[in-house]
């Protein structure tokens, strides 16, 4: 997951939006590590779900990394609140749990969904939620994502 982060940050520029959805385990934040790698931010990403989100300034002259888990989130205005508009266009805005809010926020965005095995609903499914094959979908949403090849 970290490497097809890494990938995906190649083709990210200030301005984009990425709206990850899977279930609990399935990889979104060490996904994010990997755009966060990729993208040359400070500070090590983690998740953000007891502060909601977290900016990681570049070391460079690349984009900031807005990283967001809306998972604590129950509505469009909590998502408002964060004033996550104000930053949008300066840095790149990475949502975890943000499919069915975060879509408001740029009419272009990449929705990443990732599936990994799952056998039940027990502690014990989420104690082996690193094992097993995970199944990245990258779909790009409006006119900045046109023409453009994501990775396989």
């Amino acid at each position: 997951m970290r490497a097809y982060g890494r990938r995906v940050a190649d083709l990210l520029r200030a301005g984009d939006l990425v709206v990850l959805t899977g279930p609990l385990g399935a990889g979104k934040t060490t996904f994010t590590q990997g755009l966060g790698e990729g993208l040359g931010v400070r500070g090590q990403v983690a998740s953000p779900t007891f502060i909601i989100a977290r900016v990681h300034p570049p070391l460079g002259a690349g984009p900031a990394l807005v990283h967001v888990d809306a998972y604590r989130l129950g509505s469009l205005d909590e998502l408002d609140a964060l004033d996550l508009d104000e930053s949008l266009e300066d840095s790149v805005t990475v949502v975890e749990w943000g499919e069915g809010l975060a879509e408001v926020l740029s009419e272009d965005r990449l929705e990443v969904t990732i599936t990994r095995p799952v056998g039940g609903t027990s502690d014990a499914d989420l104690e082996q939620a690193d094992v097993g094959e995970r199944h990245v979908a990258v779909r790009g949403v409006g006119p900045r994502w046109a023409g453009v090849v994501l990775p396989a």
